[in-house]
């Protein structure tokens, strides 16, 4: 199939909540979106849907982040269909929260896998693609705990902070092909927890309160990653843009 002459990003975890905002804006922005979802394949199709819906481009793509092997198919699949990928965003996280001494090394394990692990692996993956693109870009999403810390999250945490110590070494490792890497650190943010989560609203939320006085949208949250993914943003590299209303600033 011939190139597209459309921008491609890629947005891991996109079925649901900031995933899904940052696909459906990456659109409106004009790009063609690969979704990918590793078991909420109802909930993916839906934002495909909606992204055909109001006249774009999308592709749903079902893989692990964190198996190497499913990663590389699904790299692949989007080089065959559309010839290119511009943006890659690693959003895919387990989020769920544990006491240090309950805390198990397969929770453990499985949420190091999906964040770094899947960051890395479609970072590599999808790097020849990204490296011939005039503006490609990896934007992570990082944590406002990653920076703060928080009680029962020692894992989360943990993977968060990984992030930013990849998002900065990548960027030495990619500058000299002109590919951006960032990290968006979203924190106290309205989202719809998962049934299974063992907490409905994670602990920190108690404890930290916005300067700006309300909690974060997904979608501003989106925009920031729809920034660090445009043409507007070429000479910012190796930076975290908070986006958590002033929380990180004490409040």
């Amino acid at each position: 199939m011939p190139t597209l002459a459309r921008p491609v990003a890629l947005v891991t975890g996109a079925g649901r909540n900031i995933g899904r905002e940052i696909a459906l804006a990456l659109a409106a922005g004009g790009h063609a979106v690969a979704v990918n979802v590793r078991a909420s394949v109802a909930e993916g199709q839906a934002v495909v849907d909606e992204i055909g819906g109001r006249g774009g481009q999308a592709l749903l793509c079902v893989a692990d982040v964190g198996d190497r092997v499913a990663v590389g198919a699904m790299i692949d699949r989007v080089a065959r269909e559309w010839g290119r990928l511009d943006v890659l965003v690693n959003n895919a996280a387990i989020r769920r929260e544990a006491d240090l001494a309950g805390l198990s090394a397969a929770d453990w394990h499985e949420t190091l896998r999906v964040v770094l692990d899947g960051a890395f692996f479609c970072t590599q993956a999808a790097l020849a693609l990204l490296q011939a693109s005039p503006r490609g870009a990896v934007v992570n999403i990082g944590g406002l705990t990653a920076h703060t810390g928080a009680a029962d999250r020692v894992h989360v945490v943990t993977a968060k902070a990984g992030l930013v110590g990849m998002t900065r070494a990548l960027a030495h490792d990619l500058a000299a092909s002109g590919v951006t890497v960032n990290c968006v650190a979203p924190g106290l943010i309205d989202t719809v927890r998962q049934a299974s989560s063992s907490s409905a609203v994670p602990r920190h939320h108690a404890t930290h309160q916005p300067l700006l006085g309300r909690r974060g949208t997904a979608q501003e949250v989106a925009q920031a990653v729809a920034f660090l993914a445009g043409t507007g943003a070429r000479f910012i590299t190796g930076q975290v843009l908070h986006v958590n209303g002033g929380t990180y600033l004490g409040g």
